[in-house]
């Protein structure tokens, strides 16, 4: 349970990855292979049906678009070693890798290269695996399958008149309206400037870590500074005589 306020710089960090992951899935849906990136339920069922009536090649290619999320999910717990939110952890890195698998994926696809699809998706389970959970409470920021089931289960709560944690879903509406910002986002650029349509989001994350690392810094500097203020207000030691 949400006890206290939500930081601003998750509300504002977690927008900003949700934009990245809905253009990510719009421009996986609208390109040649019209595959989902941002999460991987209809790709594991792609990988079935294709096991069952498609040819060796279609799937090794569904295979390898789940080793890849799963490859990037991997990454991340590397980088960071624990995924619950928490401030001082290393998320400019992360963010700055998954900037990094974007980029690539946007070189991949101009040269028509099946890799901009592996690259994606590996980009989009680094950021999913990097926020999983604040205070207790899942946060995703690739998908909302789990935030629209929790909005249902705390209007049918409501309609029972039993408490409703509304804090938290303050936080999945913001979430929920980037998701679907950056889809209609994606989807318009794609029809403008095909794959380039990635370098946004490429770049969002790029900034993003940017964002997060001066916020640190300046957090560290404040912090350091009181630290001092602190120990010249102590009482000194009298001189010896």
């Amino acid at each position: 349970m949400l006890r206290k306020p939500i930081p601003l710089w998750i509300i504002a960090g977690g927008f900003a990855l949700t934009l990245i992951g809905g253009c990510i899935n719009a421009v996986g849906f609208l390109s040649l292979y019209h595959q989902a990136l941002s999460h991987m339920s209809g790709t594991l069922c792609a990988l079935g049906f294709n096991l069952a009536t498609e040819p060796a090649p279609v799937v090794w290619h569904s295979l390898r678009v789940l080793v890849s999320f799963f490859f990037g999910a991997l990454l991340s717990g590397f980088i960071l070693r624990q995924s619950t939110l928490k401030a001082g952890r290393r998320y400019g890195v992360t963010l700055a890798v998954e900037s990094a698998l974007l980029f690539a994926a946007v070189h991949a696809f101009r040269v028509n290269s099946v890799w901009g699809v592996y690259f994606a998706a590996a980009a989009c389970g680094l950021q999913n695996a990097m926020a999983s959970s604040y205070s207790g409470t899942v946060i995703r920021t690739t998908h909302v399958t789990g935030m629209v089931t929790d909005l249902g289960i705390a209007c049918g709560h409501m309609l029972r008149r039993q408490p409703v944690e509304w804090r938290r879903f303050k936080l999945y509406a913001a979430l929920m309206t980037g998701f679907f910002a950056g889809s209609y986002m994606g989807a318009v650029s794609f029809v403008r400037i095909g794959y380039d349509t990635l370098l946004f989001p490429a770049a969002l994350a790029g900034a993003t870590g940017l964002g997060y690392a001066i916020f640190k810094h300046i957090e560290r500097r404040q912090f350091q500074r009181s630290e001092q203020a602190a120990l010249r207000d102590l009482p000194r030691a009298p001189d010896p005589l």
